[in-house]
């Protein structure tokens, strides 16, 4: 398996990834998310892979083929006036290819975004999870990562 920043090549098969993700979400969620749909369109993929403020990760095999990814975006809390400045890498989003899981691609992903934080400075690495998505929550807490803050909300 190899690690590496993804590349445009890389989009048509982190949309499939996308997919598998946005079909999770929707079946937790239904009432926010349309099945069938991607997180972000091909064009915006391309705009993700350019922007200096993100970084995306892909883990691939020996032959090229995208087992999984990861979503990052470099947060910076400097100049506000209630909080320590600092900087936190936020992950956006982390897949792994519902045939490939178990294999521990989700945490060499999760390993080499630890590695360009510390790298950057950052702080510390965040992300959401969705209530009902209980084998991110698991992943997540097998690798350590503690809760943070919890988001209330009523529906109308």
């Amino acid at each position: 398996m190899i690690i590496r920043n993804a590349e445009e090549k890389d989009i048509e098969q982190i949309l499939n990834l996308l997919s598998q993700v946005l079909e999770i979400h929707a079946s937790i969620r239904p009432d926010i998310f349309i099945p069938q749909t991607t997180k972000y369109t091909e064009s915006e993929l391309s705009d993700i892979l350019k922007n200096e403020k993100r970084r995306t990760f892909v883990a691939t095999d020996e032959n090229g083929k995208v087992l999984g990814y990861a979503f990052c975006e470099i947060r910076d809390f400097t100049g506000m006036n209630n909080i320590v400045p600092h900087t936190e890498m936020y992950i956006d989003d982390l897949c792994v290819d519902s045939a490939s899981r178990g294999q521990n691609i989700g945490k060499a992903l999760f390993n080499r975004v630890k590695d360009e934080a510390r790298a950057l400075g950052c702080y510390e690495i965040t992300l959401n999870v969705w209530e009902g998505n209980d084998s991110a929550r698991a992943f997540y807490d097998k690798i350590g990562l503690k809760p943070k803050e919890t988001m209330m909300e009523l529906i109308l």
